[in-house]
């Protein structure tokens, strides 16, 4: 696979090429020769709405079967690292889990896949009128914390407060403090709540897409740790090419935008190359 320093052109113009003899859905021989074969998937299971899709459309476009599993990073990677554990291709948050499993010599190669981002999520209509971070300690702004939450969520959330400088007053605002995303939009929806700290992905998950707004967060505010999303080829991948066909489809333009769909900043975008470099993204 191509280093991650190609440029956006080139990794198009070979990605599509590579999608062009591998994955069109004209070329019988190649859905033929995969058939009945599989391909064990791990990924963070924040990621879980972009891939059940795109693993779908890969089945179709290869005639192979994904077998995905989607969960806890750090358990999943504790799992490869220290374990018996293993799977064939795996998409880890955290840029520091991909390298240890690099240099173990667990993961063949890894690529960047995708970036979270952190927004201030209100009700429909903002009715607090809630414009920045600053506003959540503001007099009267009633803020939902998840400061347990896993990390990701939780440490990330109070971390954006205090290098913003308002923790002190967000806590003093809270009217909830909980340790679950999914139950603080749920209170910003029926109205229990002004403002919550999440990740974006959530505020498109089904139960919640249309039901919130959301406003961005200054980039100097969020901690770099969980930005980044990578995904690699492990060693036990038993058909090589496949996987390599798997990662190549993901991060094609059709494969990406599943990701962004899902509320993450694809990879192979000009937002993405750019984060690439600041978070140092590179499989070196």
């Amino acid at each position: 696979m191509e280093k991650n320093s190609m440029n956006r052109r080139s990794f198009l113009k070979s990605g599509s090429l590579a999608l062009g003899i591998g994955l069109s859905s004209g070329n019988q021989a190649f859905a033929e020769d995969n058939k009945n074969k599989s391909l064990q998937v791990w990924s963070c299971g924040g990621l879980a709405e972009a891939f059940i899709p795109a693993n779908q459309v890969f089945e179709t476009k290869t005639g192979a079967s994904v077998s995905y599993t989607g969960a806890f990073a750090g358990a999943l990677g504790k799992s490869l690292l220290g374990g018996n554990a293993t799977t064939e291709v795996f998409a880890p948050r955290v840029l520091e889990l991909a390298k240890k499993l690099k240099a173990q010599g667990k993961m063949l190669s890894f690529e960047p896949l995708c970036f979270t981002r952190y927004v201030l999520a209100t009700p429909k209509g903002n009715p607090a009128h809630i414009e920045s971070i600053d506003d959540m300690g503001r007099e009267g702004v009633r803020t939902v914390l998840i400061p347990d939450a896993s990390p990701p969520g939780g440490q990330a959330s109070m971390i954006i407060l205090k290098k913003a400088g308002v923790e002190d007053l967000a806590l003093k605002n809270a009217v909830k403090k909980g340790d679950c995303v999914q139950t603080a939009l749920t209170d910003l929806i029926e109205g229990k709540g002004d403002v919550a700290v999440v990740e974006q992905r959530i505020t498109r998950l089904p139960q919640f897409a249309g039901k919130l707004d959301v406003r961005p967060i200054p980039e100097q505010f969020i901690p770099p740790v969980p930005v980044p999303f990578t995904i690699g080829v492990m060693t036990w991948a038993k058909n090589r090419d496949l996987a390599r066909e798997f990662v190549t489809f993901i991060l094609s333009d059709q494969g990406q935008a599943f990701f962004e769909r899902a509320g993450f900043i694809p990879a192979r975008s000009e937002e993405g190359e750019r984060l690439i470099q600041k978070y140092g993204v590179l499989d070196a």
